[in-house]
């Protein structure tokens, strides 16, 4: 008989099946026990009667602790009062490893899972965020093929940075100082001159010393760089790719969804609304009108004036044109007020921040030079990336997305390390 996924034999719903996987969930009489099954695809209830095995196969039952991993022969059948409907009744067990007493209980603390992320990564809860993660990254690249782009990947080790440097990882490089990567974007606009519609998802670094539930030191990072478009062209597509993810993710992770108890209804308007466009002064007026809450032009939004704002809305909204003095260097001044910068933030709703960030790209090599030298950096640092304003520079513009940042809003999870498998942060390196 051919091994099934519990999913597959659920999906079979009667007669004989073989599956195989980890022991859940376990209880035992004695003339009955119940084993929760547990593999990628779901769990099922098995039930083990004493009097319809050998007592070779009811003694090594006997044994099986949560985790134990197990292959099991039997009919499924309907039964409502099973946890997914359906139960096997055994006819064969074969056990595959005995577990020790598993460490991991219902009370426990967060650092404690944090330590033992290893075996945390086997709940319910995770294995459905990290399906659901699988299902967006495989979304994006589909989105992005789709559209005829092109996946360029830059290099993780880098002479300096895009951001700011503080937050920059210093490595040793053979006898030079190097850094890792917080963003492809240097990069990806030489390739844009070669390819024109480039993406990639890649690991990104940033050596924040936040403790926030919004801050990761390496995350994953899908960024876009596109020849011709405008910030507008950008908009579309960044809203574009939002309503792409979010159709597959609700087309095949209902069931994870339900698992992490997401409210699916709260992720419909994203599908059906446009997202809202207001600018940075807009945004600070909505504040003030709608929350009373005063700031004063040219200030950053902390996050709790983000959430604030954010209440007023049921769907990601765009933040455009922030003030130019704020920015990185490579954000153009507005040609019709030289006071902002032509760019854009994507605010989640339900206070899940900032999920993306994108602008057009300076094209003027003199204004590039004097932003660079107000912020202090070094010339010689950007030569490469100044070198392709010389020869046949066009419009272009890109963003940035954390998918991590994305994860944690369709699932509604309360904090972002919760969306990668093994989250690195200023407080946690290991396991």
């Amino acid at each position: 008989m051919k091994f099934l996924s519990i999913q597959e034999a659920i999906k079979k719903a009667k007669g004989d099946v073989l599956v195989r996987g980890w022991i859940y969930r376990e209880r035992k009489s004695n003339k009955f026990m119940f084993l929760v099954l547990r593999d990628s695809s779901n769990i099922i209830q098995c039930i083990l009667e004493k009097s319809n095995v050998s007592n070779k196969i009811w003694e090594a039952a006997k044994k099986l602790l949560i985790e134990s991993s197990v292959e099991i022969t039997g009919e499924i059948k309907k039964e409502r009062r099973a946890p997914m409907g359906y139960e096997i009744k055994i006819k064969g067990l074969k056990v595959v490893n005995y577990a020790e007493k598993y460490p991991i209980t219902k009370d426990q603390s967060t650092e404690f899972l944090a330590d033992n992320r290893h075996l945390w990564i086997r709940s319910r809860k995770m294995i459905s965020v990290l399906k659901i993660r699988s299902t967006i990254f495989g979304a994006i690249h589909e989105f992005f093929r789709k559209k005829n782009y092109y996946e360029f990947h830059s290099p993780i080790i880098i002479p300096g940075g895009a951001e700011e440097g503080p937050t920059l990882f210093e490595i040793k490089y053979f006898d030079q100082k190097m850094y890792l990567t917080q963003t492809w974007q240097l990069y990806a606009e030489a390739a844009m001159f070669a390819l024109e519609k480039i993406y990639t998802i890649a690991p990104s670094f940033r050596a924040e010393k936040s403790k926030t539930s919004r801050h990761l030191t390496e995350y994953w990072h899908a960024e876009v760089e596109v020849a011709w478009f405008n910030l507008f062209e950008l908009l579309d597509l960044a809203e574009g790719l939002i309503k792409y993810v979010l159709t597959k993710v609700l087309k095949e992770n209902k069931e994870d969804l339900k698992i992490l108890g997401r409210d699916i209804k709260k992720l419909q308007p994203s599908l059906n609304k446009k997202f809202p466009k207001i600018t940075y002064t807009e945004a600070l007026r909505l504040l003030k009108e709608k929350k009373k809450i005063n700031i004063k032009w040219g200030k950053d939004l902390r996050t709790i004036e983000e959430e604030k704002l954010m209440e007023l809305f049921d769907t990601p909204v765009f933040v455009t044109h922030y003030p130019k003095e704020a920015m990185a260097f490579y954000k153009p001044r507005d040609p019709n007020n030289p006071e902002i910068a032509v760019c854009f933030d994507m605010l989640g709703p339900e206070g899940h921040g900032e999920i993306m960030g994108g602008s057009e790209r300076d094209m003027d090599l003199n204004e590039l030079i004097a932003t660079l030298k107000k912020k202090g950096e070094k010339i010689e640092d950007y030569g490469y990336y100044l070198d392709t304003r010389k020869y046949g520079s066009i419009p272009h513009a890109g963003f940035g997305m954390g998918v991590e940042r994305l994860v944690k809003w369709i699932c509604n999870l309360e904090n972002i390390k919760d969306a990668i498998g093994f989250p690195r942060t200023m407080a946690r390196s290991n396991p």
